[in-house]
């Protein structure tokens, strides 16, 4: 069963752009990028978009649809009304290539800036032991498929461009996060997490976990408790006596 669906795509570069209109076939059981393509192939040949698996794994096709951050090989037309407009614009959060595409080095950027997995002195690979627990932890955290939708709709840097060069975002702050609580990583990632990276701009609410694919609880397992253990680092007077002690002990 088919029927024909209005969708409105958003087409221009970053000199700028705007929406336009079409009238495209739906078939079903197909899904947003199905329809982006068959607009490619019928009507605007030059249309850009970005995807590679179309299995909701690869994280590349991540746009906004009617206004919220989706990817758009996971969104089904069943969700949407015959007879309802579907609009499709590129991430607000990142500057725009041309039509769909947005660059997203940003990030890569704050991935760089996060120092690396850093065990014990002299532990080599194939000695590492961990309880199940934690190996669960970090499972949960590397399903990320860096499709950034939590990034795009973190109201931190949508809405404050001027806040990017301090806040690494929901993603890299729970990469932080993941490796604070690794049991082999010596590193600690506390003072670098809220004068670095930005911790303290995060108000906790849950956006980045409402649009993330993979149902990562990125909020409640790695953000708020990544605060609770700055917190008890820089504001607990025990912990706080404690350093000054061992501080003087040291000199």
């Amino acid at each position: 069963m088919s029927y024909k669906a209005s969708f409105r795509v958003w087409r221009g570069d970053a000199s700028g752009g705007g929406l336009q209109d079409f009238t495209v076939e739906v078939n079903e059981g197909e899904v947003v990028l199905d329809i982006i393509h068959r607009l490619q192939a019928t009507q605007c040949s030059d249309l850009a978009v970005r995807w590679n698996c179309k299995a909701g794994k690869c994280g590349s096709c991540s746009a906004e649809i009617n206004g919220r951050p989706r990817l758009l090989c996971m969104t089904r037309m069943s969700v949407f009304a015959e007879d309802e407009v579907v609009t499709v614009t590129p991430m607000r959060t990142f500057p725009v290539i041309r039509d769909l595409v947005t660059d997203v080095s940003f990030n890569y950027t704050k991935a760089r800036e996060i120092p690396a997995f850093t065990p014990p002195p002299g532990l080599k690979p194939g000695e590492y032991r961990m309880k199940q627990a934690d190996v669960e932890r970090s499972q949960e955290f590397r399903k990320c498929i860096e499709c950034y939708l939590c990034q795009n709709t973190c109201h931190v840097i949508r809405d404050h461009e001027e806040n990017k060069e301090h806040f690494a975002g929901p993603r890299y702050l729970m990469r932080i996060a993941e490796l604070e609580m690794h049991p082999l990583d010596v590193a600690d990632r506390r003072p670098a997490a809220q004068a670095e990276h930005g911790l303290g701009y995060c108000n906790i609410t849950k956006c980045c976990t409402e649009v993330c694919p993979e149902n990562i609880h990125i909020t409640d397992n790695a953000l708020i408790p990544m605060k609770e253990r700055v917190a008890d680092r820089r504001y607990d007077p025990v912990v706080w006596l404690g350093s000054k002690i061992f501080r003087r002990k040291a000199e």
